[in-house]
């Protein structure tokens, strides 16, 4: 065997720079491994092995490795030189992809999680190199050298780098399916050519379909640029008619920019934005603790390599809505090579100032993040609408089966109770007559089971109101939810939540009818009427008024003044009543004690559908945040 050549691997930067540097560049594990396998990326490996060991996390890549002859390692350990400064040195070996790296201190990455970190190699002509990056290099800046025969591998056969933090600061969750989910959020640039393999024990996953992985998840989709738009095709389709308004394919969007360049000269460039953003169809069953970086966010890339994880704080207007967004937009200028640096040291970042920057966020917040949440708005819509007629339909098959029940029940009592007084002649005392026709009815009762579900599908509240009231009939819909009545028990017409308006192509009369009036079901509505001056010149209104006086159902009055409610209404109670400020284009307001009256209205209406109400000093103060209270005058 021959003699083994000496090797020095001096570190070309004060050691010093290791021991500020290297906890406190990156703050998360993930960035961590993102910086590692961006690295893995531009030695055109194939393969990234993460391994989550018990005293360790490693990584492997069968990638072209570093040779010592030929000076590559000499490069990698030059701290901060630049790894590509024009256009023949921003490919790699391979000349088949853009390099990722640019500033040369993503080596320092594992120093964030481990003190001492063995980097160890081989290249395709067999020639091995080791040594320990240390965060306090024994020798100054030569740092320990790894013999030949400690060099190896776990699944790296005939080329690539070993990156081993021993006994280190973070661990990885642990399911591989976090680690996973963790890892496409941040280098979501997996396919057949680069897969990320995670390893712990005998349990492997491998990530190589970042599309699989989230458009399936997703009920909206814009996407800019040829390269994404197969990802159209993997967001299911509910809505086949509104497809092309929920999922729409476009071409990159341009934005043109003035900007200079390294040699000092203004030149025109054009900053293209591809990717995609879309909106998630929920939320619901995502924990908080499954991962460390949030499932709502627009993610700016630059040469696939992730520039900012989440830009979205900065652009959106804190709409509830935008919970529901999710993107990764590509800007490629942000690394061109003749443009200044404008990412932060950690990669966690871009300079706020830069123009490109600026450029972005202006197009984000003014045009895309509208039209992306109009889209989750049409979705949501459609959800409630399908929601509203699979419920109705129900109704309509359940109401069916009552009135064949209760026709059957009605047989066979007669039935029964004929055959009850053949049996015991015509001549019986009453008390037994009675008896088994009692018995009858009970015998047959269970056909009427399917009652209560009728009773428990149905509206339970309608709100009678103007378009033109609207503003109040708005404070007594905002009442009832407030104390814990479902959306889906009120009918009112002219709501902004489609959940409570009539479905769609259907009049509010008819409906009534179907489930209140031509129903064996005795479960009636209760009625809150909000009547004004307004009242008398609606039909609809009018209507209303007279189909509960006929049905004799429960109602309340809640009044705007100077209009007196009269007969067939229950005006002899005690009704709540509100003002319409005329110099101040309608502004509403009540006395304290008409504030009193409307809050105990509306506990009364709780108390009688068996809703769980809330105190009177929690209504009112709820109240008050509604509409104005002011002093008796």
């Amino acid at each position: 065997m021959p003699n083994q050549i000496t090797k020095k691997y001096s570190l070309n930067v004060d050691p010093r720079i290791l021991e500020l540097l290297g906890p406190n560049l990156y703050t998360n594990i993930y960035y961590v491994l993102a910086e590692l396998i961006a690295n893995a990326y531009d030695a055109d490996a194939k393969n990234v092995y993460i391994f989550a060991n018990k005293d360790d996390i490693r990584v492997e890549d069968d990638g072209h490795g570093m040779s010592y002859k030929d000076r590559e390692i000499e490069k990698y350990l030059n701290v901060a030189g630049v790894s590509r400064s024009n256009s023949i040195d921003s490919k790699t070996k391979s000349g088949t992809r853009h390099k990722m790296g640019r500033k040369g201190v993503g080596k320092l990455a594992a120093l964030s999680v481990a003190e001492d970190v063995d980097i160890m190699t081989v290249t395709a002509s067999g020639e091995r190199s080791g040594f320990i990056l240390s965060r306090r290099p024994v020798d100054e800046k030569n740092l320990s050298e790894i013999e030949d025969a400690n060099i190896k591998f776990d699944r790296i056969t005939n080329h690539g780098t070993a990156i081993v933090m021993r006994n280190p600061q973070y661990r990885l969750h642990k399911t591989l399916d976090a680690i996973s989910r963790n890892l496409l959020k941040i280098f979501p640039l997996v396919n057949q050519d680069f897969k990320i393999h995670i390893i712990r024990e005998n349990e492997t996953v491998v990530i190589q379909d970042f599309d699989q992985n989230m458009m399936t998840e997703l009920a909206t989709l814009t996407t800019f640029g040829s390269k994404f738009s197969t990802l159209a095709e993997k967001v299911e389709n509910p809505f086949p008619d509104k497809r092309a308004e929920l999922v729409v394919v476009r071409d990159e969007h341009s934005i043109p920019i003035t900007m200079k360049a390294n040699d000092g000269l203004e030149h025109e460039y054009h900053l293209k934005i591809l990717g995609w953003i879309g909106t998630y169809k929920s939320t619901r069953g995502r924990k908080s603790d499954v991962t460390d970086f949030p499932d709502n966010f627009i993610s700016l890339f630059a040469n696939e390599k992730l520039g900012e994880f989440n830009i979205l704080p900065s652009v959106g207007q804190n709409k509830l809505t935008e919970v529901y967004i999710v993107g990764q937009l590509h800007i490629d200028l942000f690394e061109l090579t003749e443009l200044p640096d404008m990412a932060l040291s950690n990669r966690q970042g871009y300079k706020s100032d830069d123009p490109r920057y600026e450029a972005v966020r202006k197009y984000i917040r003014d045009e895309l993040l509208g039209d992306v949440l109009r889209k989750r708005e049409l979705y949501t819509d459609l959800k409630n609408k399908q929601k509203k007629q699979a419920t109705e339909d129900d109704q309509k098959k359940n109401e069916e089966k009552l009135k064949k029940n209760v026709d059957t029940f009605r047989r066979s009592v007669s039935e029964k109770t004929v055959k009850a007084l053949t049996a015991r002649g015509v001549n019986i005392p009453q008390r037994e007559l009675e008896a088994a026709v009692l018995q009858s009815i009970s015998d047959s009762s269970p056909d009427l089971g399917l009652k209560a579900i009728v009773d428990s599908q149905k509206k339970k509240i309608l709100i009678s109101q103007t378009l033109k009231d609207k503003s109040f009939s708005d404070v007594i819909y905002q009442m009832l939810l407030f104390n814990n009545v479902p959306v889906d028990a009120i009918l009112y017409t002219n709501c902004d939540d489609e959940i409570c308006r009539v479905p769609e192509g259907r009049h509010v009369y008819e409906y009534l009818r179907d489930f209140f009036v031509e129903s064996y079901s005795n479960q009636k509505i209760y009625v809150l009427f909000v009547t004004s001056e307004n009242t008398k010149v609606s039909w609809g209104a009018i209507t209303e008024v007279g189909a509960a006086w006929i049905t004799q159902v429960d109602h309340k009055i809640f009044n705007i003044h100077p209009f007196q409610p009269g007969h067939p209404l229950d005006n002899s109670s005690q009704w709540q009543s509100t003002n319409r400020e005329q110099s101040t284009q309608g502004d509403l307001w009540m006395s304290n004690l008409n504030a009193d009256i409307l809050c105990q209205k509306i506990e009364a209406v709780c108390d009688t559908l068996g809703f769980s109400k809330k105190s009177r000093i929690d209504n009112r103060s709820h109240l008050g945040t509604l509409i104005a209270f002011r002093n008796d005058t």
